[in-house]
């Protein structure tokens, strides 16, 4: 088997992923779809796993301040709610044998670690996957940032973006209303900022411009996909 293109990467999954056809909540068979192509990468390929998950499945801050909410408060609701699915996340990779620790930027010690650079990356290379929860403990932040953000700190070599819409990549508008939107198999950093591209929010993107770290946004949904990434196949749509 060839070796990995990258030896730490992180993923970043869609709250809403985790919904499935229901659109709200948790969708327990899709959880253990996600988690058991995680466990397969790691046992075939030893790549070393990070991930963060967004909370739009159960709360998002923006729809919160849209109706009259602070921001601010809203948005630190909406980092309680990926806290929820990282520990969902958690508890399925261990029931698959695959040790796991959840690390909060918002601290709360009954149920997760805090949030420490060095810890995480020590975890890492004891072989155990790490996710970050409650995006970067800032309210204004999405956790696209957050995502870019822990990729730098850890020294990751790339941000797997997941969609799950049926989207596998960046397109030049919304194919599923514009029927002649085209995909591109690659793309520059500052293209996607200034053409309004669907990849990862402006924050996030103009971060991993600055610290030179690739972007790869495919389906999250078609088995495999991670696998066929991380092996050098042209899977979605490479950021860099």
């Amino acid at each position: 088997m060839s070796a990995p293109r990258w030896s730490r990467v992180l993923l970043k999954l869609s709250g809403e992923a985790f919904a499935g056809n229901e659109g709200y909540g948790i969708d327990g068979k899709i959880v253990e779809q996600l988690a058991s192509e995680i466990v397969e990468v790691r046992a075939e390929l030893g790549v070393e796993m990070a991930v963060v998950v967004g909370g739009g499945n159960i709360w998002r801050g923006m729809t919160g301040a849209s109706v009259g909410m602070d921001r601010a408060q809203a948005d630190y609701m909406g980092m309680l709610a990926t806290v929820i699915n990282s520990l969902g996340l958690q508890d399925v990779l261990e029931r698959l044998g695959q040790p796991t620790r959840v690390q909060s930027a918002i601290t709360m010690a009954a149920v997760a670690e805090p949030y420490i650079r060095r810890r995480a990356i020590r975890h890492l290379e004891k072989g155990r996957v790490v996710i970050f929860a409650a995006g970067t403990g800032n309210p204004f932040f999405t956790t696209d940032t957050a995502a870019a953000l822990r990729a730098i700190e850890i020294e990751a070599g790339v941000v797997l973006r997941g969609t799950h819409s049926g989207v596998d990549g960046i397109y030049t508008d919304d194919p599923r209303t514009n029927p002649d939107a085209t995909r591109l198999d690659q793309v520059s950093y500052i293209d996607v900022i200034n053409q309004g591209l669907r990849a990862m929010d402006p924050t996030a993107v103009t971060l991993c411009m600055e610290n030179d770290l690739p972007i790869v946004v495919f389906d999250l949904m078609t088995r495999g996909n991670v696998r066929s990434i991380l092996l050098g196949e042209a899977i979605g749509t490479l950021v860099q």
